[in-house]
């Protein structure tokens, strides 16, 4: 399976998991419109994109889900990895706690920087080690979750709650949102559109 055909392989695999596992009206909305939009051009990979690993990536080894659909995208996803450049959220900026730099990582599969660009879709996986915490953030785009792990989330006005491993969960433009770890790695897929 060649490169763009492992991407396609992933958006598919994300678009079916999210499709029966979204249940929020704002966040159903949302996702159709983000696949609908990667449906209508081709999901050519950046040929210039340099791979980038750090150890935490390790972790993704560590997570596991039942089969089915979200079977079907962590083996996507984890297929297109070693051609990912991973990355770290800006720690200075975002006030993290000590040690965050060295627990987390994020991968854009398509999106601006990603290995597939695209102007208005962002796609990606963020993966934090046990015993850690994602600082609190917003941004413009919306974003719906799909967690692939178990772990803790709050968004808005809302209270720490774990939506479990599939769980979805949709953030309005502008909303505060954080995620942490428990004793087992967290891993969740976002899709956001602008």
């Amino acid at each position: 399976m060649n490169l763009s055909q492992k991407v396609r392989a992933f958006v598919g695999a994300a678009e079916a998991s999210y499709a029966a596992r979204v249940t929020d009206p704002e966040g159903m909305r949302s996702t159709r419109e983000i696949f609908a939009r990667l449906g209508q051009g081709a999901l050519i990979p950046d040929e210039n994109v340099q791979p980038e690993r750090f150890a935490v990536c390790d972790w993704l080894g560590k997570v596991t889900v039942p089969a089915g659909d979200l079977d079907d995208v962590l083996r996507a996803f984890r297929a297109l990895e070693t051609h990912l450049r991973w990355y770290r959220r800006d720690c200075a900026a975002s006030r993290a706690l000590p040690g965050f730099a060295d627990a987390h990582a994020n991968a854009m599969v398509v999106g601006r920087g990603g290995l597939v660009p695209h102007d208005r879709v962002t796609l990606g996986l963020s993966l934090i080690a046990p015993g850690t915490r994602y600082p609190d953030h917003d941004h413009p785009p919306e974003e719906t979750y799909l967690s692939l792990s178990d772990g803790e989330f709050f968004h808005g006005e809302s209270d720490w709650f774990t939506p479990g491993v599939g769980g979805t969960f949709h953030n309005t433009p502008g909303m505060l949102h954080a995620m942490r770890s428990g004793k087992g790695p967290l891993c969740a897929i976002w899709a956001l559109q602008s």
